[in-house]
Parts: structure tokens; C-alpha cells; sequence
């Protein structure tokens, strides 16, 4: 069964149609109902085609959480080989939520951290809803050790609503752990690449996307606060997250234009949701561009690289703001 979304109801009705039809046709050998079913499909195309040409910002984070996107387990399995996940903060426990690991992307050694939702009901109790605890941070933290001392370069999977903000959390010291993370990702002496596939809410994402180059994923979101939380705060009804959404510039095409994010990677017509394969596809092929510009690269040179990659953000130029 496939999940649609409030503005895919249209286009929910005419699939819904198409498969009638196409049960009918296979049932009672009706060929007569060919040219019906062909008709019935352009008509879906073109609503596809209309419907994502022109999403807007609340759209796309309805787009971002759909729960069918790829996770990290299905770009690790797509794009790692001789991948090896490595568990446990070596300070307190285990996190769930922050996945982490060695192999090879396309024959090199990498380490490579992320986010996990989970599939389904059972799988999103486990990984808390992709929403990480501090073990999850201070994972990360080593594993990223364990990048610089041999040499490996990061890739990075980013896909949260934001960091787990229970009392438990905040007991084990969350905004400190998120804060080494993020100071860990900067002081890198290799090249780190982050993608932004889904959801990047607030220090949660940050604290694993510092690096290099920063990608998203056409319909991905990334922001300081959910638009629910935002407006809940603005106006003290989270019944305007649309507006706020379109207010806060969360799109990846935003945040290119003020320089947030380097490079969007396509989706497939419908969202990464359709075609899960095609999508892992392309964001192999746009990590592979971004990660080897900077693989000749000392250093302190992509040290220095990306700690002013990130002071240039909002940064003004004669009252204009870097990218507007």
C-alpha cells in the first residue's frame, strides 16, 4: 500500500482507479479497457509532473518525513560495501538513532554516520524516530576519532527532526554533546561530506553535518526549529506551520541561494519515496563529486576550508546577505 500525502489526494484517486482497472483487465481478459488504462496514466503523469513542479515549503516537509524515503541502512546498503557498524559511545551506552560505521564507498575506505528512523512501527520505537541521545553524539564523535587517526574520510546521512529532548537527555549533558560533535566535525584533518535526505532539524542535524560539503536532497528540509515548533512559538498555534515554513527558507532551494548547502541533489518525479533505488543512485553519484576535489587536500587546509565555509553563512556584503 502506498502512503499518500493531504495535496497526492488527486492523484491518489486516479491510481487508485488505474489498478481497478487493471485488476479488471487481468481478471476477465478485457483488452477493450487498454485504452482507458492509457488514458488513465497519462493523466497521472501529468498530475506528478503538475503537483511536484510546484510544491511549496510545507508541501516539501510533508515530502521530507514521508516514511517510505530511503534511511540510512538503505544508502549504507546501496552505496558501502564491507560495511562494518560500530556500536556504543564508550562512556555510557548505546544509541539507536546515530548509526555508525567502517567500509568502502566505490573502493575507498570511509567512516560513515547517520541517522535512522526505522521502517516501521517497531524499527521507530527502537530508533527513538531517528531523534538521538548523547551516546548517539559521542558515538559519532568517536567513530569521527577514528576517521582522522587512519585517514578516512566522512560521509555523513542526515535525516532528524532533531536531538531526543527528554529529561534523561538533557541529564546526560545533550547540548554539551551536541556541541562536541559539531566542534568535532570542524577540527576534521580529512574530508567529510554531509547529506541532508530527509528531515535536518536544529543542533540534532548539525551536530553531524559540518563538513566540507553539505548536500540536500531536492525535497529535503533543514532548519533551526520544526515548523510546528516555530509557530507554536511565534504564535502560540502550531496549526500555522505552513507559514512559517515558507518564512524560515527550510527548502534545499533556499539554503543553496544563501549558501547554507552546496549542491541539491534531483529526485526522482514524485519524491525520493517512488523510487528508493534511483535516489541512493544519484546521491552516490553527487557524493562522489563533491568528496574528490577534496580528497588532495592537507589538512589543515580542509580545516581551514570548512570552518570558513560556515563563518561565510550570513554573512552581509554592502547590507545583502551572502547568497540573496
Amino acid at each position: 500500500m502506498k502512503t499518500y500525502l493531504e495535496f497526492e489526494k488527486p492523484l491518489a484517486e486516479i491510481e487508485a482507479k488505474i489498478e481497478e482497472l487493471s485488476a479488471l483487465a487481468a481478471a476477465q481478459g478485457r483488452t477493450e479497457l487498454g485504452a482507458e488504462l492509457t488514458r488513465l496514466k497519462q493523466k497521472a503523469q501529468k498530475e506528478l509532473e503538475e503537483t511536484y513542479a510546484a510544491l511549496e515549503p510545507w508541501q516539501k516537509t510533508q515530502v521530507a518525513r514521508h516514511p517510505e524515503r530511503p534511511r540510512y541502512r538503505d544508502y549504507v546498503a546501496g552505496l558501502i560495501t564491507d560495511y562494518t557498524e560500530l556500536s556504543g559511545d564508550r562512556k555510557a551506552g548505546e544509541d539507536a538513532a546515530i548509526l555508525t560505521g567502517l567500509g568502502r564507498f566505490r573502493g575507498r575506505p570511509v567512516a560513515v554516520i547517520g541517522h535512522e528512523k526505522g521502517a516501521n512501527t517497531t524499527e521507530r520505537l527502537k530508533h527513538n524516530f531517528g531523534m538521538a541521545r548523547p551516546e548517539g553524539y559521542r558515538k559519532a564523535v568517536r567513530v569521527m576519532d577514528l576517521a582522522d587517526r587512519f585517514g578516512l574520510p566522512v560521509l555523513s546521512f542526515v535525516d532528524t527532526a532533531g536531538a531526543y529532548p527528554g529529561i534523561g537527555a538533557e541529564e546526560r549533558g545533550q547540548a554539551e554533546a551536541i556541541a562536541r560533535a559539531t566542534e568535532r566535525c570542524l577540527s576534521l584533518g580529512v574530508p567529510m561530506v554531509a547529506v541532508v535526505t530527509g528531515e535536518g532539524g536544529s543542533g540534532g542535524a548539525i551536530a553531524i553535518a559540518a563538513g566540507n560539503r553539505v548536500l540536500m536532497l531536492e525535497h529535503s528540509i533543514y532548519s533551526v526549529i520544526s515548523p510546528e515548533g516555530g509557530a507554536s512559538i511565534l504564535f502560540k498555534d502550531a496549526s500555522r506551520a505552513r507559514d512559517v515554513a515558507a518564512a524560515m527558507k527550510i527548502t534545499a532551494q533556499d539554503l543553496l541561494g544563501l549558501g547554507v548547502i552546496d549542491a541539491i541533489v534531483p529526485e526522482p518525479l514524485g519524491g525520493a519515496h517512488r523510487a528508493g533505488a534511483s535516489t541512493i543512485e544519484a546521491v552516490g553519484e553527487a557524493i562522489d563529486a563533491a568528496l574528490e576535489p577534496l580528497l588532495d587536500l592537507a589538512p589543515e587546509d580542509l580545516i581551514r576550508q570548512r570552518r570558513e565555509r560556515f563563518l561565510a553563512i550570513g554573512r552581509t556584503e554592502a547590507g545583502a546577505v551572502r547568497g540573496s
